[in-house]
């Protein structure tokens, strides 16, 4: 039994989960990220947009000392996104090396040593703040002398990225606990130059940080500091990964919904105990960790592939939802889309290597269609996870996400009915699938044993099954109620719309 009250509101909805991080952010303004944000834009997979300042690009200091500006990469990277209609998160990193104590100091962010295009980002301690704050002051000011205040007021503006991450942040301390004072300390010395820089400008704009890798007691001394010292946060953002390859292969955190969900729920009990009425923003999340990593270094990373991440994005949202968090956005991180080996090699992004939609891109624009009243929607088949919105269209929407507990069971194929009761008149009946047999591509390319690398008449097939098609499109007319058949297999999303018809 499956069964929807079309007049039974819990309450109203706000979007937190269609929006995106894109990255590598100087993908941007090259074809290939034109072309991924272009069908993000047209399929209205997300909002939000994060991207990253990459204040490396643009600032550099002369024989003088005197800093030096060329906004150019990044006006270009802002144009098209807001060109394709996104509201912007900006990530206000990283430091551009002439302005730390060792200019040498670089990370190494994936398996091959650099980022996108070669190049490695500053990973040393501050220099010297009033620097800094220069720095984030006269980038600010360019953003709105470019953009307008009334819209760079609407933007999230963040101070750095992971500062409690080794490897991006203060690398030669090492990872945390042990130099947990410290690395605050560190930290500190940029939120309040970047709150100030930003300040200067206007008082409207919209600042916050820390963009936590998750480490609680930082994120417990950020908070005390900010309040403390009365310093601007009009927002929190952290990341919320449920496992990584290294859990994964030891066998001591299987996928699950309950691990991401339960660091947000860390990250709220800390807020609240100094800012418990302010945004949270999940500005990176995703079912694993190290998104360059792929099937080589953990063969379970293939769950990316399948519907499987589709029912987990379903069933994350409603998980929340359950629980209360007061999350206004969460960011899907799309690292790992430049470099790839193949089109599945389980790398953390939307499309693979020849542009084929996966099956968490798809979720992504089943879940677009949601409204933003909450209806009751009630069922008895076991592991089985319903949503029901009414849309201001006076369309309704349910999804509806089949997967055991750790995505890793093969459950037995349900066929029930869906009961919409409080319904009247004609409608058009729309359901679309993802499972293992529609809308997955990596599983069609399996079933015809293809292999990984693919010839142009493979590749326009992969795309073809890549594109959403209902899986049935019809009319049907209620008198009180409506029933609709549905099946589900194993790890199956589904969505069911019904239009009203004059």
């Amino acid at each position: 039994m499956i069964k929807v009250q079309a007049t039974q509101s819990l309450g109203t909805l706000r979007n937190f989960w269609n929006h995106i991080h894109f990255h590598p952010t100087d993908a941007i303004e090259d074809a290939w990220g034109q072309a991924i944000l272009d069908e993000v834009a047209k399929d209205g997979v997300a909002e939000t947009v994060r991207m990253y300042a990459m204040l490396e690009d643009i600032v550099t200091m002369d024989e003088d000392g005197t800093l030096q500006y060329d906004f150019t990469e990044n006006d270009v990277r802002m144009d098209y996104i807001i060109s394709r209609g996104f509201k912007i998160f900006l990530s206000y990193n990283y430091m551009p090396p002439c302005i730390t104590e060792d200019p040498m100091l670089l990370e190494h962010a994936n398996k091959k040593s650099t980022r996108y295009k070669g190049k490695r980002i500053s990973a040393a301690r501050l220099r010297d703040d009033a620097l800094w704050e220069e720095i984030c002051y006269r980038y600010t000011e360019h953003i709105v002398e470019r953009y307008g205040l009334d819209t760079v007021k609407n933007w999230y503006l963040q101070c750095y990225n992971e500062p409690d991450h080794a490897n991006y942040f203060m690398k030669e301390l090492g990872p945390l606990p042990q130099n947990l004072a410290c690395r605050l300390a560190e930290y500190l010395r940029l939120y309040r130059g970047f709150a100030r820089g930003v300040s200067r400008v206007s008082t409207e704009l919209y600042v916050g940080g820390p963009a936590s890798a998750g480490d609680i007691p930082f994120l417990e001394g950020f908070l005390a500091a900010v309040k403390e010292e009365g310093l601007k946060l009009d927002f929190f953002t952290g990341h919320t990964y449920g496992t990584g390859p290294d859990l994964l292969n030891r066998g001591e955190r299987p996928f699950a919904v309950k691990n991401t969900l339960n660091k947000v729920i860390e990250y709220q009990n800390a807020l609240d105990r100094y800012f418990p009425d302010v945004e949270i923003v999940i500005d990176e999340w995703g079912a694993a960790y190290s998104g360059f990593y792929d099937r080589e270094e953990c063969p379970q990373l293939l769950f990316r592939e399948g519907s499987e991440y589709a029912a987990y994005y379903l069933k994350t949202i409603v998980a929340y939802l359950e629980a209360g968090v007061r999350v206004s956005r969460q960011m899907i991180c799309l690292s790992g889309q430049h470099d790839l080996p193949c089109d599945f090699s389980g790398c953390r992004n939307f499309m693979g290597l020849n542009l084929i939609k996966k099956p968490i891109y798809n979720a992504y624009a089943l879940a677009a269609g949601l409204g933003s009243t909450r209806l009751l929607a009630e069922s008895d088949v076991k592991d089985l996870t319903a949503l029901a919105t009414a849309r201001e269209d006076g369309a309704l929407c349910l999804m509806l996400a089949y997967a055991a507990e750790h995505f890793d069971k093969e459950l037995p194929t349900v066929t029930d009915t869906l009961t919409v009761d409080g319904v009247g008149g004609k409608y058009r009946v729309v359901v679309h699938c993802i499972d293992k047999e529609h809308t997955n591509p990596y599983q069609y390319a399996l079933s015809h044993g293809w292999g990984d690398l693919f010839d142009s008449a493979q590749i326009e097939e992969l795309r073809r099954v890549g594109t959403l098609v209902p899986l049935a499109d019809y009319e049907a007319e209620a008198n009180g109620k409506l029933e609709i058949p549905l099946r589900f297999t194993t790890n199956a999303l589904l969505r069911v719309e019904l239009l009203p018809l004059p």
